[in-house]
C-alpha cells in the first residue's frame, strides 16, 4: 500500500493548499414535536471532505474525484489528512501522470514515504 497528499492551486491565491479535518461534524436532529438531544459527531470521509472545498480550488472537484478513484481510495488519515491510499507505487505515477494531463499545475500528488507515516 503506498500513500499520497493530494495538492490543489487555490483558488483565490493560487498558491498550494491541501483539505484537512480540522473538527468533525456534528450531526443532529430536529423533532416537530419533541425536543431530541442526540448529536453525532464524526469526520467526513475522503470524497465528502473533497467535496466541500468545491469552489475553493482552480479544478474542477468532482473530476478530480474521479480520477482519484480510479487509481486509488480516498481516506482521511488519523482524522485529518486527506489522502490517497494505492496498491503500488506505479498506480501512484500512472495518477501524478494522468492529473499532469487534465488538470496542468492545478493538481497534483506527492508520495508519502512509509517512515513519515509511523
Amino acid at each position: 500500500m503506498e500513500r499520497a497528499i493530494i495538492w490543489f492551486k487555490c483558488a483565490a491565491m493560487h498558491d498550494p493548499v491541501r483539505p484537512v479535518m480540522k473538527k468533525p461534524a456534528l450531526i443532529g436532529w430536529e423533532a416537530k414535536n419533541r425536543d431530541v438531544q442526540l448529536v453525532i459527531e464524526r469526520p467526513f470521509r475522503g470524497d465528502e471532505l473533497l467535496l466541500r472545498m468545491k469552489g475553493w480550488f482552480t479544478a474542477d472537484v468532482e473530476n478530480a474525484i474521479d480520477i482519484l478513484k480510479q487509481y486509488g481510495s480516498l481516506r482521511v488519515l488519523n482524522d485529518y489528512d486527506l489522502i490517497l491510499e494505492a496498491q503500488n507505487i506505479s498506480d501512484l505515477d500512472a495518477l501524478s501522470k494522468r492529473l499532469k494531463e487534465v488538470f496542468g499545475a492545478e493538481v497534483w500528488i506527492e508520495h508519502l514515504p512509509k517512515q513519515r507515516l509511523e
